[in-house]
């Protein structure tokens, strides 16, 4: 047994014990554990304060990148919007310098409102709502206590988080399996709501009261052949949203981490906060007996390492030495991991009971882990996830929410993973590398957050694709460029290991965290020490670095910064960042880093104030801006890398908005690339070329398509500056909205008309027409259509000499 427990990064916050509907298969209130009856309704100031406090301190010890609390019950919306304030402001303002928060509520959803929502978006909470299906799905259980249907008043809230302003809030819908109901007729059902994620859960049981079966026909894998149901509906559709109990599987069938504490062999680090301060774990285990997620402990006397400690909490991570013998020896046992804890418990013969069993659900994860690989297995391969209809549309007006935007990177970053197994695949297999390679599935399989953190660097692609090019050089880079992600992600997953790392020319790359100078050494160890700090070893030397050392002069962090709403590194470390056509800064000083730091927050609040149906999508999906050399004309310098999802290239500008249109401009390209590698929406084997009314030169279709598409942003941000502008500056501005629109509109006839684009395409292309045809009903003065045209035709002239 490992005598260092793992860090708790998870925390359940209990706002309210109690609830406002009677859900007969509730785990809190329904099942073995009573404790809530002598809970205070209420979490008071005083718990508030001590958990932030607490979750602080635990995740400063522990050097956390990432703490994740849900806002909880009970019904966490009873507790009102004044106490939901206190607790998101005091776990932002604790965290604040420690790491980044991901603060959420989980909701029945029937008290909803345009009040709560508004809340949520000022302090970032993504909102889960509980639904079981259509009417008649939802209606066996989830009822007020009078017998009243709920469903009407969930489906109110689940439409007000669509809603574009809220629609980056809204994190899923949670589903709890009843035989009764139909898998694919509630699989549509919640489909049709087109939530970001669906989370089916199998109704909470011990093999002291095993889950319903139909008595008439019982198979023993009733549950499993109702997911394999609603898999193979999902599949169908293209896999439209996520679905984590079926992507857990298909996650660690490929040797992949779990999304879910319900399969898979990770370590839980999760603790319950209770309204009265209480330390408890988790729920769940409120269905095996009275007392069984008690640990005697609360956060005025206990601290989260203690809890850390419990012995019910370590239990649950030793992986498979934490299983009974049957489980240890099943095929399936790297995806199943034993189940959910809770769903293991058995009262002995003797009247003690335990949790070394297999999952009371047993036979029913077997079936469904043993049907989806064989179904991954066939010739047939799975279809790879595509855009909904809705969400290409989305995305072809111009725009594209949290929920959409998120969907491209999570397909990018499936892209990156791909290119990173094709890399290692064709490396010639050294001692370093494999050691490194070693680290990074490992991290995958008990990280992989922290991994995905590191593979979604814009960066990681350049570097692939020069080794998969080949060469002399190439072999040394990709071992290099593996071990430098499997060094960063152990540091960002807070894991003590070693990782042996080559430099590049004397310099220390970490993709995400950022370089160190080591003179003319030519390898070195990063070792993870699970603390705050890590150590670099280069020969004779020892740095030891961190937030107490980030005055050491070698090393160069990555700066990140934190704005309401959006989190977006600078990036100047990085060396396969020079991608973008344009020079590339050398490291800022710390002068020039706050001027941009300033630069980004004052166009970022501009962004969210004048234009924003654009900010979601830009916060889901930009991640990094890289600084570029300005030139000696002062013009404004920008880029999108067609290689590079989620980062922008900019030169700074003297002014905000101009920042701010710099920044919706370019991400527009970061999005249409994601799409086209999502989707075909024209002939690559045209070959023509053809007009874009804002260059001399005759452009290929993706040329065009690209440059269209980004000036419908352009067109919105000059909509913006007419509108709040004063005298000559809103005049100006007129006289350029009216240019971009009727540039912008042209080229949209032009594409429209090419006959070379798809029907995904022509429906895209359609879209943004009627963003332009929008658009095109705002009155301008005949002065202002005379002066763009002119302004036009002067730019192309000069831009053809």
């Amino acid at each position: 047994m490992d005598p260092s427990p793992h860090p708790l990064s998870q925390f359940v916050l209990k706002m309210h014990s109690r609830c406002d509907l009677a859900c007969d298969h509730c785990y809190v209130f329904e099942h073995a554990d009573q404790s809530w009856r002598g809970r205070p309704k209420v979490i008071s100031d005083a718990v508030l304060d001590r958990a932030a406090e607490r979750v602080a301190e635990h995740a400063r010890t522990h050097r956390l990148d990432t703490v994740h609390v849900v806002l909880h019950g009970g019904e966490p919306l009873l507790a009102g919007r004044a106490k939901l304030r206190r607790a998101a402001e005091g776990l932002r303002t604790a965290l604040a310098d420690v790491c980044a928060l991901d603060l959420r509520i989980h909701t029945n959803g029937v008290t909803l409102d345009e009040k709560f929502c508004a809340l949520f978006a000022e302090f970032d909470i993504k909102v889960g709502v509980s639904l079981d299906g259509d009417r008649a799905a939802n209606d066996l259980h989830r009822r007020y206590r009078d017998g009243g249907s709920s469903h009407a008043q969930v489906l109110r809230a689940i439409e007000l988080l669509d809603q574009e302003r809220y629609r980056h809030l809204f994190a899923g819908i949670l589903c709890t399996i009843d035989l009764r109901n139909d898998p694919v007729a509630v699989y549509d059902a919640l489909a049709d709501l087109d939530p970001p994620r669906i989370d089916f859960l199998l109704p909470h049981a011990t093999w002291d009261a095993p889950p319903p079966r139909p008595a008439d026909r019982p198979s023993g894998t009733e549950y499993g052949d109702w997911l394999l149901g609603v898999h193979d509906r999902w599949t169908a559709a293209g896999r439209p949203m996520g679905v984590r109990v079926l992507d857990s599987v298909l996650r660690t069938l490929r040797g992949s981490g779990s999304l879910t504490e319900s399969l898979g062999l990770a370590p839980v680090e999760l603790a319950v906060i209770e309204t009265d301060g209480s330390l408890e774990q988790a729920d769940s285990l409120k269905t095996a007996y009275d007392g069984a997620p008690a640990t005697g402990m609360n956060l005025f006397a206990n601290s989260l390492d203690e809890m850390a400690a419990h012995p019910g909490i370590v239990a649950r991570q030793q992986g498979l030495d934490g299983l009974c013998d049957t489980c240890r020896g099943c095929p399936v046992v790297r995806s199943c991991g034993g189940g959910l804890y809770a769903h293991r418990y058995r009262t002995a013969p003797d009247g003690s009971g335990g949790f070394m069993n297999p999952s009371v659900f047993c036979a029913d994860l077997k079936h469904l882990i043993t049907a989806i690989r064989d179904r991954e297995g066939q010739k047939t391969p799975v279809p790879q996830p595509a855009l909904a209809d809705v969400h290409l549309a989305e995305l072809g007006s111009g725009l594209g929410g949290s929920g959409t935007v998120t969907q491209l990177a999570r397909h990018e970053l499936t892209v990156n993973r791909e290119l990173l197994a094709a890399v290692w695949h064709d490396t010639p297999h050294s001692a370093t590398g494999s050691a490194a390679w070693e680290t990074l599935t490992a991290l995958d399989a008990e990280a992989p957050e922290a991994l995905d953190a590191v593979l979604a660097h814009p960066y990681l692609r350049p570097w692939a694709q020069r080794v998969l090019r080949g060469g002399a050089e190439a072999d040394r880079v990709a071992v290099r460029g593996v071990a430098e992600l499997s060094a960063a992600a152990l540091l960002r997953a807070g894991r003590t290991a070693t990782v042996t790392v080559p430099t590049d020319s004397g310099v220390l790359r970490l993709p995400t965290l950022g370089t160190l100078a080591v003179g003319g050494v030519e390898e070195v160890q990063v070792v993870g020490t699970g603390g705050e700090c890590f150590t670099v070893r280069a020969g004779r030397h020892e740095y030891v670095l961190g937030p107490k050392h980030s005055t050491q002069q070698t090393w160069s962090a990555r700066r990140r910064f934190e704005m309401p709403g959006w989190a977006v590194a600078l990036e100047d470390t990085d060396p396969w960042r020079d991608t973008h056509g344009h020079p590339v800064s050398e490291r800022l000083s710390d002068t020039a880093a706050e001027e941009w730091r300033s630069g980004l927050a004052d166009a970022w609040e501009w962004i969210r104030r004048e234009l924003p149906a654009y900010a979601p999508g830009l916060a889901a999906g930009l991640s990094v801006v890289t600084p570029l050399r300005q030139n000696s004309s002062g013009a404004d310098i920008s880029s999108a890398a067609r290689d590079a999802f989620g980062a922008v290239a900019i030169a700074r500008p003297v002014t905000r908005e101009t920042l701010a249109c710099l920044l919706v401009h370019e991400f527009q390209h970061v999005k249409l690339g994601a799409v086209l590698d999502l989707t075909d929406l024209y002939d690559p084997s045209c070959e023509r070329l053809f007009d874009a009314p804002w260059r001399p030169d005759p452009r290929p279709l993706e040329g065009l398509l690209q440059g269209t598409y980004a000036h419908i942003a352009v067109v919105d941000y000059w909509r913006a500056r007419r509108r709040t502008g004063d005298g000559a500056e809103a005049g100006a501005a007129e006289v350029q909205f009216a240019r971009w629109r009727e540039q912008t509109a042209r080229a949209v006839d032009t594409l429209a008309a090419s006959n070379a684009l798809t029907e995904h395409g022509e429906r895209f292309v359609a879209a943004m027409g009627e963003t332009l045809a929008s658009r095109l009903t705002d009155p301008l003065s005949s002065d202002a259509l005379v002066e763009a045209r002119g302004t036009a035709a002067d730019h192309r002239r000069r831009t053809a000499r």
